[in-house]
């Protein structure tokens, strides 16, 4: 090969060699630029930690926690409507009642409602913030319009107001929704049917969840938490009591409704247990014996052989499917 040559086949080459390269990195830059598809899951939306208001900054909202803001009470405390500047609507004020704040004095209530403020779920209420000063302490929450709670729709419901079939599968499965989001990070500790607020389309929403430590194991009234501890089992017996009452309508009774329940569920017994006041339609009433069964395994079995609220909220999320609500 004459020296001519070897120079032109060097330089075809290099000429190859360079457009390779150049393709290579064309190629390189493309990939790193490609647009993420509309229909790729995005990370899921987080939510800032609740906000510690000054205790003026509350009793100017609450107007001095005025008897004619009270929207509700428990065992926890009172609860207020109230407008905060840092929020458009309104938000809910819950005082907790002060023999609660002294049987704890020093408890690390910040730290707690800073966890508890983390959580985000339709089917959970919102905590917003709180405030704490000597003997007083607040959580402020998301309001709920109309909200009543479970127990109001089951036992003080407006008889026009009919609290049919469909309606209890949204909200069994709702609740243990709510439920189930809250035990990825923490137990309620008082799971009944009075903390499961109900909005005017019946969504639940549960509340007051977290705050078990601010009452004496001992003096519960409720047996199960007494008897178990506060564990994830124990709401689990309690989220079966709840289901008690909105098959029969009855009042939980600090549990003795599963005692009459229980061997009427086995025995199959259904016409005695189910609320006289709802008409069980053909097509649903194997959905609602379905839903009978899954309260028996919350309540029937032993703490360890229940099952989890995530294998009940599956089971739940098919019925209200299943039912025709969604």
């Amino acid at each position: 090969m004459e020296k001519s040559e070897k120079v032109a086949y060097v330089s075809v080459l290099s000429l190859l060699s360079l457009s390779l390269l150049l393709l290579i990195i064309f190629l390189f830059l493309l990939c790193r630029k490609k647009p993420v598809r509309s229909d790729e899951p995005l990370l899921p939306e987080s939510k800032p930690v609740g906000l510690a208001y000054p205790l003026t900054e509350i009793d100017s909202a609450t107007d001095g926690f005025n008897q004619r803001r009270i929207i509700g009470s428990g065992r926890l405390g009172t609860v207020y409507a109230a407008v905060i500047p840092t929020h458009k609507n309104l938000v809910a004020v819950k005082r907790i009642h002060p023999g609660l704040v002294l049987s704890k004095p020093g408890f690390g209530f910040s730290t707690i409602l800073k966890t508890l403020s983390s959580s985000l779920h339709p089917n959970v209420v919102s905590i917003l913030g709180f405030s704490e000063a000597p003997g007083e302490r607040i959580v402020v929450t998301e309001f709920i319009g109309e909200a009543r709670s479970l127990s109001d729709h089951l036992h003080h419901g407006d008889p026009d107001l009919e609290f049919d079939w469909r309606k209890r599968f949204k909200v069994a499965a709702g609740a243990a929704r709510g439920l189930e989001y809250l035990h990825e990070v923490i137990v309620h500790g008082r799971f009944t049917s009075s903390n499961i607020l109900l909005d005017d389309k019946f969504t639940a929403k549960v509340s007051d969840y977290g705050f078990a430590f601010l009452i004496p194991r001992e003096k519960s009234e409720i047996h199960w938490y007494v008897e178990e501890g506060y564990c994830k089992e124990s709401d689990v017996y309690g989220f079966g009591v709840v289901l008690l009452e909105i098959l029969s309508g009855r009042r939980s009774e600090n549990g003795l409704i599963v005692k009459w329940a229980t061997p009427l569920i086995k025995e199959q017994r259904f016409a005695e247990l189910l609320d006289s006041r709802v008409v069980v339609r053909s097509e649903i009433k194997c959905l609602v014996i379905r839903l009978a069964k899954v309260a028996l395994a919350c309540v029937g079995n032993s703490r360890r052989s229940r099952p989890t609220v995530s294998q009940v909220a599956a089971i739940l999320n098919s019925l209200e499917r299943e039912g025709g609500v969604v």
